[in-house]
């Protein structure tokens, strides 16, 4: 197990304050028969989250959306990703592979305030800004625990807070886990992190999941729509599907084990902020660069084959309207249209 604890700030989700509104939602790493690995994840929320898909060309110039002392970067790698409200990047895959996902935490802590030497950047961006610039999981770990830039998270348009968690993972297996916490950085790197959700903090939630491997799922698995619980079923199914070299199977297996943590529709909590119905799942598949999206108010999934976008240097930002909830079915990248970018989350 790998292991860093920094002053760095890399604690993303974008999410309702804890005693209100949120996100909780669950993410799975499946490895497949044939050496691949694909990333499952739910959206748990307990409003509609206006999501779009957007593909970004490599080579686009782009900032933090803070003002004057924000982080700039150009995009090295062109993406695929899930919009919040459009105004956040929460979900997506970038053409090497690396795969990210924004869950809800309700402990995070991103201690910003005294960070403000640092060029800032929306917490709106910052998933963005790891799909734009690293390939890897490794390389994008030890340059984000130099501290790079620290996060502005503003409300949501809602008017609630934005806090959490983020998971990471690539071609390789390798996977992180981002907490903020305590206005620290604590980082959980290495393959066998392959599962996420919500509260607890991440080594409780590997405690909780202890406790329960001793017990066996085959006897009894916790049933509840509760973070812990969905952690703990999501693990032994993780542990109890077959490996597939069917890329098909294989996402129709990853696609079957997020099913069973999701939240059925109409069921939220104000009071409890990690159960909100489950509005769309995604399947990322890093080895056939595939993301797979299905609504749960629409019969069908569909998904884009990313090599059959144009995300060359020079090639305009495109958009994939949801609004509406479409009926989609199968492979529909010529169904994006150009679009310019939303601006992030700010102020």
């Amino acid at each position: 197990m790998r292991r860093y604890i920094t002053t760095g700030i890399l604690g993303l989700a974008l999410s309702m304050s804890p005693t209100h509104q949120s996100d909780a939602c669950s993410r799975v790493l499946y490895q497949t028969g044939s050496g691949g690995y694909i990333v499952g994840r739910t959206m748990d929320w307990m409003e509609d989250t206006q999501t779009d898909l957007w593909a970004y060309p490599k080579g686009i110039d782009k900032d933090g959306g803070t003002g004057k002392n924000t982080i700039k970067w150009t995009s090295k790698y062109g993406s695929v990703t899930a919009s919040l409200y459009n105004a956040a990047t929460v979900d997506g895959i970038n053409e090497a592979g690396l795969v990210g996902n924004v869950l809800y935490l309700a402990e995070s802590d991103y201690g910003s305030d005294s960070k403000t030497h640092l060029p800032g950047i929306s917490v709106g961006a910052w998933l963005q800004y790891v799909l734009d610039n690293y390939a890897t999981v490794d390389e994008a770990v030890k340059a984000l625990k130099e501290e790079p830039f620290h996060v502005v998270a503003p409300t949501l348009p809602n008017g609630r807070a934005a806090t959490g968690h983020v998971a990471i993972s690539d071609p390789t297996g390798d996977s992180a886990i981002f907490e903020y916490i305590d206005g620290k950085l604590v980082i959980h790197h290495g393959p066998q992190f392959k599962v996420m959700t919500n509260s607890p903090t991440y080594d409780k939630q590997l405690a909780i999941t202890g406790y329960w491997d001793e017990i066996g799922g085959q006897t009894m698995l916790p049933g509840t729509n509760r973070a812990a619980d969905r952690f703990v079923r999501v693990s032994y199914y993780l542990g109890a599907v077959p490996k597939y070299e069917d890329a098909r199977t294989a996402a129709a297996a990853v696609f079957s084990i997020i099913r069973n943590a999701s939240v059925p529709l109409g069921i939220t909590d104000p009071e409890k902020p990690n159960i909100a119905t489950t509005l769309w799942r995604t399947v990322a598949d890093s080895k056939e660069r595939r993301y797979y999206y299905e609504s749960t108010t629409s019969p069908n999934i569909f998904w884009v084959d990313i090599a059959k976008l144009n995300l060359a240097e020079g090639a305009k930002p495109s958009r994939l309207n949801l609004k509406g909830n479409p009926i989609l079915a199968g492979e529909v990248s010529e169904k994006f249209e150009e679009a310019v970018p939303f601006k992030w989350l700010s102020h």
